[in-house]
């Protein structure tokens, strides 16, 4: 019996030698650090199943030269970076992660609201001066504040019970209401118009879709009450950037947390930019990106908000499953 052979790319050591463990001798594995693109499709012509995270784009190019390729294992909840048409039309299953860190996420949302609301982030860099000067480093109580939470899913749902515990006043905006939780935290749903122009401290916690993209755009960021905190550590394609890079040059925004940004996938390739021909908007979208990170209230971090030990093996564990599963013609987490 030929052995199944499984591709997985985005993969680092320690998750290498965590995956290796879960699989017998029935199978063959493959692992690499970049992501899989059309310049290294070479890699999985003759894998049946290939396990990528966000940053691996799932072309039609690619898939028209995966011909054994039978599934596409994502490690994430999302599922917007592969052509899902061009999969069903070749009948190649996807399957996602759609749980796996809902408290990790939340706790790095709070942690990026304390940075901002305490000045952590400016007063770690003058301590490590010698500066220890309190002049500019006055914050505020999150208490009594009013936080909008935009997407009250599972996410959303632990950022809010966070913000209770911390006495917030919390309003969300989401089409589908928790009627329940609704009652056990005394949360009140608003429309987005309302949330925008109320809230003292906004967190994006929806998933990027068709009907979410650019859901804070320049028509509605006016709206916005001044001085707000604004948070996403959702997709940056929530938020047309020109919106944001507006809001917080003219102040609307007091101050912004990101764990996601325009670009961001080009960050990690930053040093290869000299050697190849880069479209001007992605050398834009750098250059806007770098005079965020210089400006004192704004706190950026490499899409890290997943990034929790525990949460990176609940990811694994889920991606073991849903592969081993479909290989066994078992429920799995399926997309297509």
């Amino acid at each position: 019996m030929a052995k199944i052979k499984i591709a997985f790319f985005e993969i680092t050591a320690d998750e290498k030698k965590y995956v290796k463990k879960q699989f017998d001798k029935n199978y063959e594995l493959f692992f690499y650090k970049e992501k899989l693109d059309e310049e290294n499709v070479a890699l999985i012509k003759d894998v049946d199943v290939v396990s990528i995270f966000i940053y691996s784009k799932i072309t039609q190019k690619i898939i028209d030269k995966a011909k054994k390729l039978n599934l596409i294992a994502t490690r994430s909840t999302g599922f917007n970076h592969i052509n899902l048409k061009e999969a069903q039309k070749n009948k190649i299953s996807v399957c996602n992660v759609p749980y796996y860190g809902e408290n990790t996420v939340a706790e790095h949302t709070f942690a990026l609201i304390l940075a901002l609301s305490r000045n952590l982030h400016k007063a770690y860099v003058r301590t490590i001066q010698g500066n220890y000067s309190l002049e500019g480093l006055r914050g505020f109580d999150l208490k009594n504040k009013t936080l909008g939470v935009i997407g009250a899913g599972s996410i959303g749902m632990h950022v809010i019970k966070m913000a209770k515990g911390f006495g917030m006043k919390v309003i969300a905006f989401d089409p589908n209401e928790n009627h329940i939780m609704k009652e056990l935290l005394d949360l009140k749903y608003v429309p987005l118009e309302e949330l925008l122009s109320t809230s003292d401290i906004i967190t994006i916690h929806c998933p990027y879709s068709e009907q979410t993209q650019y859901l804070i755009n320049m028509r509605n960021i006016h709206l916005v009450k001044k001085g707000a905190l604004f948070i996403n550590t959702a997709r940056s394609g929530i938020v047309e950037p020109s919106a944001l890079y507006y809001a917080i040059d003219s102040g609307i925004f007091g101050g912004a947390g990101l764990d996601v940004f325009e670009g961001e996938e080009l960050a990690l390739e930053e040093n290869q930019m000299l050697t190849k021909n880069v479209p001007l908007e992605h050398l834009e979208a750098i250059m806007k990106r770098n005079i965020l990170l210089r400006r004192e209230n704004v706190i950026i971090t490499p899409h890290m908000a997943f990034d929790s030990v525990e949460a990176v093996e609940r990811i694994l564990d889920t991606t073991i499953k849903n592969i081993k599963s479909f290989i066994a013609k078992e429920n799995y987490h399926k997309v297509v």
